[in-house]
């Protein structure tokens, strides 16, 4: 069987939406320089590619895969929007991986790219009246009172809190520790591999220089976390806040595959293969206890067990993901998120996905390999899991 392997890898530094320093990028800006320092960074002739597959969400439909292959000068290359929701840039990395696996393709470009800052608004004529919604967005799922489509904290957050009977107190000390080893992986240089530079415009016309993830907060603690107003305080013990759920983020990445055939030929180092993947749908209320179900399924696929997996990332599009499926499947949560995740990092969504696989397979590769697992619910009661092995630095794949 043809093997989809990882030969290059990069992303841009996550900004906080709105306010940070990405908010003058749109989603195809970034989405054009994180295909182009991938292919460049591969050393795979453009002409030897054969797509490009690029998780879009909440950025209005179009092909941003496309526009960043053209932009990015590969234009023999097709594009493919992927909208898994916040699983979509792992989904991108699902359909490049089944496409060299089966054969018909070689080298694959994959990744993702958001945009908060910049992200369209749609307007909707209200079917049956002459009224408008200037503020639409696409429902993932039909609305029901236990699961809003438009408020994640009710939907996912809080009922994953509700259902796995998780306290306050355990969501803010997850958070709490989010941040703190964000901050420890930043300060070590952890993700200078993964991170390129870019140059950013303001709107003053100078231009800074973008390398280091913004979105982590060096000075949080449980006091100051604990201080914050529950979004819901009508609800009776509503125990999601800001402090506690993702950030709303900007930023881009991408990675290329190959078939591990083509790799070898080529003279390409492969940092990691992707072994096994699944997605699954769950009733829309459950959909932050989804990637319990994702997970094993992945893991039976892939021939592996729980005791196989070195390290997990499981997204935290609120702390009550993580906390919640950290318990309910068992893990060890010192392997769990060890360089943080969503509550710190940020969560750009369809970014995420890829930036999970980015960050891990470089870390597997320090501590001199392993298995990694990145895991996430996505709206709509959704979730997907992806089985990756690594090995150590310089090694390959014999």
């Amino acid at each position: 069987m043809h093997e989809a392997v990882i030969v290059s890898t990069a992303r841009t530094a996550i900004g906080t939406a709105f306010k940070g320093t990405l908010t003058e990028m749109s989603a195809f800006d970034l989405g054009t320089r994180a295909v182009a320092e991938a292919l460049g960074r591969s050393g795979v002739d453009p002409a030897l590619v054969d797509d490009v597959v690029l998780g879009e969400s909440l950025y209005g439909g179009g092909d941003i895969a496309r526009y960043a292959a053209v932009n990015a000068g590969i234009v023999g290359v097709p594009g493919i929007a992927h909208n898994r929701h916040c699983a979509s840039g792992l989904a991108a990395v699902q359909s490049a991986a089944a496409s060299i696996r089966s054969g018909m393709d070689r080298v694959v470009i994959a990744g993702g790219v958001q945009s908060a800052s910049t992200k369209p608004r749609a307007r909707w004529r209200i079917p049956g009246t002459d009224e408008w919604d200037e503020d639409w967005l696409a429902y993932s799922h039909p609305e029901t009172p236990d699961a809003p489509c438009r408020d994640m904290s009710i939907t996912v957050g809080w009922n994953a809190a509700v259902q796995a009977n998780l306290t306050r107190e355990e969501m803010d000390a997850w958070a709490l520790r989010s941040h703190q080893r964000a901050v420890a992986a930043i300060d070590a240089g952890s993700f200078a591999e993964e991170i390129f530079p870019i140059e950013v415009p303001r709107r003053d016309g100078t231009t800074v220089t973008f390398a280091v993830d913004e979105h982590p907060r060096r000075t949080t603690s449980l006091e100051r976390l604990a201080a914050l107003k529950p979004i819901h305080p009508e609800i009776e013990g509503f125990s999601i806040t800001a402090g506690n759920a993702s950030g709303v983020n900007d930023g881009a990445a991408a990675m290329v595959l190959a078939d591990s055939g083509f790799a070898e030929k080529h003279g390409l180092e492969p940092l990691g293969v992707i072994r096994a993947w699944a997605s699954v749908g769950v009733p829309p209320a459950e959909t932050g206890l989804a990637p319990t179900i994702a997970i094993p399924k992945a893991l039976e696929r892939a021939g592996l067990t729980i005791g196989d997996i070195a390290l997990w990332e499981i997204n935290e599009a609120f702390a009550s993901v993580a906390v919640a499926t950290t318990r309910i499947l068992g893990l060890d949560d010192t392997l769990v998120n060890v360089a943080g995740s969503g509550c710190s990092l940020g969560h750009p969504v369809a970014m995420t996905g890829s930036r999970m696989i980015i960050t891990m397979v470089h870390e597997l590769r320090r501590r001199g390999g392993g298995t990694g697992v990145a895991a996430m619910c996505a709206g709509g009661g959704m979730a997907t899991a992806v089985v990756f092995e690594v090995a150590a630095a310089g090694l390959g794949w014999g």
